[in-house]
């Protein structure tokens, strides 16, 4: 018998996304309690996704999430396995560790019930997490590569990333983004001299995804450039020192 703190524990814990298994573990509850647990009040509407989007409330913090949606669009992948959990999974530059490390706090706080692991990959680290919820929490998940797909924000997405425009901006840069020096040459006092300037460069197949980048850029008062169908460029002084200011080279 199990007193009615521990039932709520436990229920407390399946809301949070943990399979009946993981709390069993954690709590020392056997799964046959667990379920019959279930069993009794699941159909007088017990919501095991509390606390996902689509279930609930949208996702806190916002401004992490705002960051984990623009990895997620520009090197992020979610896939199902046979019992119906996803892994949400994030390529990091193995040359980037505190990309890694930001990567992993905002996976964290999107989920912190489930935990976040590193997968070594030649070059690259998969920062990985595993919860029923990723598709809620990023309803963009789809068959196939989604440049290939329709890509928009849904509504309550739009309202976080307007919230939090920088955060935004600075996944989308971490994931598929750079900034670099440019240089050139001018006729200074009739002798030809190198010029250097920095710029930064957002490269992505996805209509869709550049669209979401540049209007955000506008948002925040960003002036950019489209020299192709694939690349956004930010080169005047004024809005490199903006963007340095908020986003900043990979480090």
């Amino acid at each position: 018998m199990y007193d009615l703190e521990t039932r709520k524990q436990a229920l407390a814990l399946l809301g949070q996304g943990l399979s009946q298994n993981t709390v069993s573990k954690r709590t020392g509850i056997s799964r046959a309690a667990i379920r019959s647990w279930l069993e009794r009040i699941e159909p007088l509407g017990y919501n095991r996704g509390s606390e996902c989007p689509r279930c609930g409330d949208t996702p806190k913090p916002p401004a992490a999430y705002s960051y984990l949606l623009g990895l997620y669009l520009g090197d992020g992948c979610i896939s199902a396995n046979k019992r119906g959990v996803y892994s949400l999974r994030i390529a990091c530059a193995d040359a980037r560790p505190g990309l890694i490390d930001a990567c992993a706090e905002a996976m964290q706080a999107a989920r912190p019930a489930n935990k976040v692991c590193r997968v070594s990959s030649p070059g690259c680290q998969y920062v990985t997490s595993f919860s029923k919820h990723w598709p809620c929490l990023l309803p963009q998940h789809g068959p196939g590569k989604k440049h290939d797909r329709r890509i928009t924000l849904a509504d309550w997405q739009q309202d976080i990333v307007d919230a939090h425009p920088w955060e935004f901006i600075r996944g989308l840069i971490h994931a598929d983004g750079c900034r670099i020096t440019n240089w050139t040459t001018r006729l200074v006092g009739g002798e030809r001299r190198r010029y250097e300037y920095p710029r930064y460069f957002f490269t992505n197949l996805s209509a869709d995804i550049l669209g979401l980048f540049t209007s955000t850029l506008d948002q925040v008062g960003v002036e950019w450039k489209q020299p192709n169908s694939r690349n956004i460029s930010v080169a005047r002084r004024a809005s490199v020192a903006l963007m340095d200011a908020h986003v900043g080279p990979k480090y």
